[in-house]
């Protein structure tokens, strides 16, 4: 267990042996998309910890029309981000934004969303996909999603990672990571419990 993750909350979650379901999310379908080697590494740096149990949404696997519930595919959107105690958005920048793709995804639910934590890991050129992050912020507040301070990013991603989707320097990263899911462990913990003690749909509008 990390040393980073909060004493308090790891022990009550020990003691009721619950872990939190992490839903990580790719922001790209393009073919040849980079994303899975962003996505990769960051699942790996999960699965480091036993308090988050991972599931992975990639949009290049699902239809999501039409809208219905008819529609499997959504319903099992709506499902498994339903159960989420929280969540990660693997996205890239594309023209100084995110990718439509991922909008949809984000629109295809709303409920779902609310009341829980989500943190980035972005990649791109100069900006590490920074920009696509901020404006991405401003969506998932309209959510009533709490997203976190700290993210990961890669700027000029294609030069730090080896043909085997290694990280050459990986030092600075692994640490951001670190403390990014130390914070996105503390929201989760504290919003889960929140939730069960007043339903958000109450004051949600």
């Amino acid at each position: 267990m990390s040393a980073l993750l909060p004493t308090i909350a790891t022990r009550e979650l020990s003691a009721t042996n619950e872990k939190l379901n992490l839903v990580l999310i790719y922001g790209s379908i393009r073919e040849g998309r980079y994303c899975d080697i962003i996505a990769n590494w960051a699942s790996a740096q999960v699965r480091k910890h036993q308090e988050f149990a991972l599931e992975i949404v990639d949009p290049a696997k699902l239809s999501l029309q039409p809208q219905s519930e008819q529609n499997p595919d959504l319903h099992a959107l709506r499902t498994c981000l339903d159960r989420a105690d929280a969540f990660i958005v693997i996205t890239p920048e594309y023209n100084h934004g995110y990718p439509a793709p991922l909008k949809h995804l984000i629109d295809s639910v709303s409920r779902e969303w609310q009341a829980k934590p989500l943190a980035f890991v972005s990649y791109g050129g100069v900006s590490g996909g920074l920009r696509a992050v901020e404006q991405l912020r401003q969506v998932f507040t309209e959510l009533h999603v709490a997203t976190m301070r700290n993210s990961v990013s890669f700027a000029n991603a294609w030069e730090q990672f080896d043909d085997q989707g290694r990280l050459y320097a990986a030092t600075r990263a692994e640490k951001s990571m670190e403390m990014m899911l130390a914070q996105l462990h503390w929201w989760a913990v504290a919003l889960k419990d929140a939730r069960r003690t007043i339903p958000y749909g109450i004051v949600a509008t």
